[in-house]
């Protein structure tokens, strides 16, 4: 724990095993806060299984959570108490986390990676397991930060419930709360019968929230209220519900810098960053990219790649890092050449449509046949996009969603459950 907005003797401390931290302003406190809003003895916290317990000493300015006075009770990491004036944050020893890392073996359940920074990352994965600390995974888009949070779900006390994937960048800004809490039926236009939301459909399990930089303001206090309290309030709804839900989220942005710049809230970023997990670029891990171009042929039909297009592909920036590859790879599966690393989207595809076409084969039936290959890959993608969600994908392509309902039937595409998110 540390004093954030006070001058303190010491400033942090940490806390271990049975032992109790009492704060207060009087020589004798474990940490002694300079500040005449503080009492003599003001709170005392403790390690508990659950989290820190904190107990009111009977000041005279009171110790607040979330604005409310409390005697007693148990915050989770990352949360944030007031003692008077005094702002005290209770936060993971991470640094203990990060050191003396070591990782032997070249795969972490489903990753894999033999350059030293994912070996760091695999043991800093490894660490984790059994834990149900909330998990901010930062890295650029494309790295690979969805398979992060699966392992993380998989090596954890959830690892029996769902995992369920919103995605915070996809969603319209209006509908965001309702993705998140549910709503009832006619709570706002258009909410014509009532639907849960992801942290009902994580209970149990873990909710993953992607792109968690883009969340909306307005929503950001509810997060943090359902993430601090563990309850739910569905969009016009009465009462809340209690629910059991582990969170990860991800975010390509420098979240730091925008709380600096007032667009994230700072009590819900440190609530979030319990445990910091930051994925490397594929640039900086340039060994595993052959790993990777086998993986990604061998899902796509091909066996093997050969030496030298695997030297080209280790000769190339990856600006779009592990996804730019597995779709490079998929586009020398279709063409048996590598498309160039400056082609135009648009040109790699007239390539492809030559190398696609056959005269002997009647215009009609070669043209159905593309029309379905490009609906089934345009639907993965849609459906990926917005994770599973099925009321947005229809927003986002402009269809009906009972239409698009019998398309993802129709091409096998993965669905979510009743408009809500896929358990993925």
């Amino acid at each position: 724990m540390r004093v954030l907005n006070a001058a303190a003797e010491p400033p942090s401390l940490r806390l271990t095993g049975h032992a109790v931290c009492r704060i207060g302003s009087a020589p004798g406190c474990d940490i002694v806060i300079s500040n005449p809003t503080v009492s003599r003895a003001h709170v005392e916290l403790a390690l508990v299984e659950h989290g820190v317990s904190v107990v009111d000493l009977g000041s005279r300015n009171g110790t607040f959570y979330l604005g409310q006075r409390v005697q007693q009770m148990v915050l989770a990491l990352g949360s944030r108490i007031e003692l008077g004036a005094a702002l005290v944050g209770v936060d993971a020893d991470s640094a203990s986390l990060y050191e003396g890392l070591e990782y032997a073996g070249d795969a972490y359940r489903s990753m894999i990676g033999t350059s030293s920074p994912m070996r760091r990352l695999f043991a800093i994965l490894s660490r984790l397991e059994g834990s149900l600390a909330t998990v901010l995974i930062e890295g650029e888009s494309g790295v690979g930060k969805e398979g992060v949070a699966r392992a993380v779900h998989e090596g954890s006390m959830a690892s029996g419930g769902p995992l369920v994937t919103l995605n915070c960048g996809a969603l319209p800004r209006e509908l965001v709360a309702s993705e998140l809490f549910g709503h009832k039926k006619g709570a706002f236009t258009g909410a014509v019968e009532a639907r849960r939301g992801a942290f009902d459909s994580a209970n149990g399990g873990t909710l993953f929230l992607d792109e968690i930089g883009e969340l909306p303001l307005d929503v950001q206090p509810m997060l943090l209220r359902a993430l601090e309290t563990g309850e739910v309030r569905a969009i016009g709804g009465d009462e809340p519900r209690r629910v059991s839900v582990r969170v990860i989220a991800a975010t390509n942005r420098d979240l730091e810098k925008e709380v600096h710049e007032g667009r994230f809230r700072e009590d819900l970023f440190y609530r979030l960053a319990v445990i910091r997990v930051p994925v490397p670029p594929l640039r900086e891990r340039v060994a595993d990219i052959p790993g990777l171009a086998e993986l990604f042929a061998r899902e796509a039909g091909v066996p093997s790649v050969p030496a030298e297009v695997i030297e080209e592909l280790k000769s190339r920036s990856w600006p779009g890092n592990a996804r730019q590859l597995r779709n490079t790879m998929q586009a020398f599966a279709a063409l048996g050449v590598l498309p160039q690393a400056t082609r135009s989207k648009a040109a790699t595809l007239d390539l492809a449509l030559r190398e696609l076409v056959d005269p002997k084969v009647p215009y009609g039936d070669q043209k159905d046949a593309l029309v379905d290959r490009f609906t089934a890959a345009y639907l993965q993608v849609l459906m990926e996009t917005t994770g599973g969600n099925q009321t947005a994908a229809a927003r986002l392509a402009g269809l009906d969603r009972g239409y698009l309902g019998k398309l993802l039937a129709k091409y096998g595409t993965r669905r979510g459950r009743g408009g809500g998110d896929v358990d993925r």
